[in-house]
């Protein structure tokens, strides 16, 4: 049997990993970034044969092949807790707007929406945020859903997401709704979503067991600091985590993540301990790289985490091409969409819900075999 495969528009594009995650199962036709480096990320892999290159301020959605899922990654930095917490108001977060006028241009409305951002969209404003946004969605006739998913259930990542996904109001969901909270819906979603009547409760089949760790991920023979630098970084751990460090059996290979935070006043390097990287961030979101202290043969080195090591933590495959710049190949990383999500959403979600809108109104296109 002959499916035809959905059209895939991905807004706020950056390196590409949205559109990794969802082109087994839809035809990519336009894209878009402001950012000329991650630009080149997303070409290298993907071709520039749909990609535009500018401001969403400046793009028109008349100008936009039709697509049937619209993905849409807004700026984070006015909701994250790294941030201002400016909110939809703020300048980079507020062109969720901008990209609400390009959809109302759009001459034919995609099928199915999904919008993704960081938690504090829950939250941002006393949840005034994520309200107007439900309310502008509604207002356009889809029925809306938020879910948290976590990239831990797929990757050795700690990076919890909020994915708001919307489908056409005549769209029949009955098979993909629970009508009442799952897995997808923890206290952060259930309180964003109390004073509001009329949401959709999404369902997805949780994901099997994240099959790697951290440690399986860790290229063992990339460069490290010299000692003095190592010892220097090392000093700046927590007492508490020092002495986790010191009862580590001599032949365990093991990798500790960390981040420098300011903490009363001091400098200090707050490691993790159950093998799972820390959520991957930019420069520009508030917080540097992320280091790793590897132990081997009763040794201790450190190092900055690998542009490789982020792109595998954020589910690329291993031949997906970065940039020669480590700042700007950890930077694109940062600020993108773990792979595994994306295809988990697009094979148990969007797909499905683009399927329904094609069965209710069918149109006289050219039959593609669904890949695999």
């Amino acid at each position: 049997m002959t499916a035809r495969l959905p059209t895939f528009v991905d807004f706020f594009a950056g390196s590409g990993l949205v559109t990794q995650g969802a082109k087994h199962a839809c035809i990519p036709v336009w894209s878009n970034d402001i950012c000329p480096k991650k630009a080149a990320i997303y070409t290298a892999n993907h071709g520039n044969d749909h990609f535009h290159l500018g401001s969403i301020e400046k793009v028109s959605g008349t100008s936009i092949p039709q697509g049937d899922i619209v993905w849409a990654s807004f700026p984070c930095q006015d909701l994250s807790l790294a941030g201002k917490m400016g909110g939809l108001a703020a300048s980079r977060s507020g062109l969720f707007w901008e990209w609400l006028r390009v959809l109302d241009e759009m001459p034919v409305k995609p099928s199915v929406i999904a919008l993704e951002n960081v938690v504090g969209l829950l939250a941002a404003n006393g949840g005034g945020d994520f309200r107007l946004l439900y309310q502008a969605l509604r207002d356009r006739s889809y029925k809306v859903g938020p879910m948290l998913l976590d990239a831990r259930l797929w990757v050795p990542q700690s990076r919890p997401r909020v994915f708001v996904v919307a489908a056409q109001d005549h769209i029949d969901t009955t098979a993909l709704d629970d009508h009442g909270p799952n897995w997808l819906h923890p206290d952060a979603v259930l309180k964003a979503i109390a004073p509001l009547d009329d949401i959709v409760f999404w369902a997805m089949p949780r994901p099997q067991k994240r099959p790697k760790t951290l440690t399986d991920l860790i290229d063992w023979d990339a460069p490290v600091f010299n000692d003095e630098r190592a010892a220097a970084l090392i000093s700046l751990t927590a007492a508490k985590h020092r002495e986790l460090l010191d009862k580590l059996p001599p032949n365990r290979r093991a990798a500790f993540p960390g981040y420098r935070r300011t903490r009363q006043g001091k400098q200090v390097l707050e490691l993790r301990f159950d093998d799972l990287s820390g959520c991957l961030r930019t420069a520009e979101g508030g917080s540097s790289c992320q280091f790793i202290l590897l132990h081997a043969a009763g040794e201790w080195k450190a190092r900055k985490i690998t542009s490789r090591e982020a792109a595998l933590l954020m589910g690329a495959p291993r031949s997906y091409k970065l940039s020669f710049s480590y700042n700007e190949s950890y930077n694109a990383m940062g600020d993108a969409v773990v792979v595994p999500v994306v295809k988990h959403l697009v094979d148990h979600l969007l797909v499905p819900l683009s399927q329904a809108h094609a069965k209710r109104t069918p149109k006289a296109v050219s039959r593609v075999r669904l890949s695999a």
